[in-house]
């Protein structure tokens, strides 16, 4: 959870706390979720966060409103750690999803295969093999004759309001392991990489309890950049969040 520690600078909240409960790597926040903080404290409706640097777990930050509707996340010495930025809504679409059984099957291979995701030892927020309520169980693998990959997904209780409306910053978070997923299996994207910049727009509120969907795309690659399409949608296919993810390879 993020805790408040001190009084707020101007346009700012109070210093925030990343607890490891959120963590990705090691000692670092899970990118989707400094995604999400971002995109809660933005105005506009699309936002691109690009990430600067690292977020590191358990030391405050700080999250302040930015120009034209975005938002800025810093650490206590204002160097910046991920901004966001409005983006245009027509930029991110979607095919069709899969159905509810590809997508429960595509979960059941990744949990019955060997780690091929991440290093064995990274306990991610976002697809690590937690217990229910601890994490996002975003487990991705391919659907067969389609060019994508896909989880079946419950957003658990204890991530949502007292009316079963699940975090919208979680839903954003949702967002970003799923596209690393479709980049190592279906293209070229290395272990190690990390989310460089994250794009994205919630459309409908996700309902806890209820069936999703989370499904990535390959949408193109260029040296060590690998740009990947993602979206939630509910189990009858109607789309909840659309997202478009830059992952970087680590350097060699």
């Amino acid at each position: 959870m993020t805790e408040p520690i001190t009084e707020p600078g101007p346009m700012s909240t109070p210093d925030l706390v990343v607890t490891e409960l959120y963590q990705g790597y090691p000692g670092v926040a899970f990118g989707g979720y400094v995604a999400g903080l971002l995109a809660e404290r933005a105005t506009a409706e699309t936002v691109r966060v690009d990430f600067r640097a690292k977020t590191p777990v358990g030391e405050p930050v700080r999250l302040a409103g930015g120009p034209g509707g975005g938002a800025l996340l810093t650490d206590r010495a204002g160097t910046a750690l991920a901004v966001a930025t409005p983006a245009p809504e027509a930029a991110l679409t979607a095919p069709p999803a899969p159905s509810w059984d590809e997508a429960a099957a595509a979960s059941e291979a990744y949990l019955a295969a060997p780690p091929l995701l991440a290093e064995e030892d990274v306990d991610c927020f976002g697809c690590g093999k937690r217990a229910p309520g601890s994490g996002l169980l975003q487990h991705c693998m391919p659907v067969p004759g389609r060019d994508m990959v896909a989880t079946a997904w419950v957003p658990h209780a204890s991530f949502a309001d007292a009316d079963g409306v699940f975090r919208p910053d979680l839903v954003w978070a949702a967002l970003d392991c799923p596209s690393a997923a479709a980049g190592i299996l279906l293209g070229g994207l290395r272990m190690g990489a990390v989310t460089a910049a994250l794009t994205g727009r919630v459309l409908r509120q996700v309902t806890a309890g209820e069936r999703h969907i989370t499904y990535a795309w390959l949408l193109h690659e260029s040296g060590r950049k690998h740009t990947m399409g993602v979206a939630v949608a509910t189990a009858k296919g109607e789309l909840c969040a659309l997202g478009e993810a830059l992952w970087i390879d680590p350097r060699t």
